[in-house]
């Protein structure tokens, strides 16, 4: 009687103690991964803050001896062109984010609810086009935009990011759409919706968590773009981020506190654009979870 009651007891309690252990486990190893990943943004972010006489010593030293902001007053400082260069930026990839969220809304709708010929086709070729290294594309785009005047513009480069990111994002949000059911587009109809209402009225909300992570792709795809910002903008007041970033390594000298302090710069409208989008998407699920 004794040792029956005994047994389950120890059974209990080892188990627990191995439950312990493996979380505590996992605990420390997530620790030392997130350390790893954040530790190069936040040497980054030191580094920006850093005195040009502590920028390369010979013993390791973290933290700088005191903070100066003289970096980021010669970024912004009157004759500087970085001012510019966000500007550029954040107005090409919000434009072109809202046009690829628009159009990949419109097309992985059809998609989801019409079926026509040659639709499987289409849909694989938006998976197999990730494959394609669009830098072969450089030339006959350079070409064809120098052609029709839209090299030095926003409107070609805007085209350009759109074309990019549109096949992945049609790709991801037609799981979205699948999964909503039929029924309830047609129970709209029975009401009167228009199929635009149905889209945005019905539909869209449902499917809200799929839209905030189609956007938050489709800006950062075109925030971090290089390639296509150096080819088709080769005007000073025309160019974005990350050629202005290239601006800053010289051929034989390099200002690293610029580069640092740039760098933590360029980071922060895409932090800020992802945590409202973060937000936005966590609002959306539970807004899914609750009945109404």
């Amino acid at each position: 009687m004794n040792d029956n009651t005994v047994r389950p007891t120890q059974f209990a309690t080892k188990f627990k103690t191995r439950v312990i252990v493996e979380d505590v486990a996992i605990v420390a190893l997530t620790f030392v991964f997130l350390i790893f990943m954040v530790f190069p943004f936040l040497w980054v972010v030191l580094t920006s803050v850093r005195p040009d006489a502590e920028m390369f010593t010979r013993h390791l030293q973290i933290l700088p001896s005191r903070v100066t902001t003289e970096q980021y007053r010669a970024l912004f400082a009157s004759g500087s062109n970085f001012p510019r260069y966000i500007l550029n930026s954040i107005f090409v990839c919000l434009v072109s984010t809202v046009l690829t969220v628009l159009v990949s809304i419109l097309a992985a709708y059809g998609f989801s609810r019409f079926v026509f010929a040659g639709r499987r086709k289409i849909i694989a070729g938006f998976a197999f086009s990730q494959l394609f290294p669009f830098v072969v594309l450089l030339l006959p785009l350079y070409i064809v935009f120098w052609r029709v005047n839209l090299v030095n513009r926003f409107v070609g480069l805007i085209l350009a990011y759109v074309a990019i990111t549109l096949p992945f994002c049609v790709y991801m949000l037609l799981g979205y759409f699948q999964s909503v059911p039929k029924s309830i587009d047609e129970a709209a109809v029975i009401d009167g919706c228009s199929t635009p209402r149905v889209i945005f009225s019905v539909v869209l909300p449902i499917a809200w968590p799929g839209i905030a992570a189609t956007a938050v792709y489709a800006f950062v795809r075109s925030w971090n773009e290089y390639l296509f910002a150096l080819t088709l903008m080769t005007e000073e007041s025309k160019k974005t981020i990350p050629v202005g970033l290239a601006n800053f390594f010289g051929q034989y000298t390099t200002d690293w506190g610029a580069v640092m302090s740039a760098s933590v710069v360029a980071t922060l409208p895409t932090l800020v654009f992802f945590l409202f989008m973060q937000r936005q998407l966590v609002s959306g699920l539970a807004a899914g979870a609750v009945k109404q």
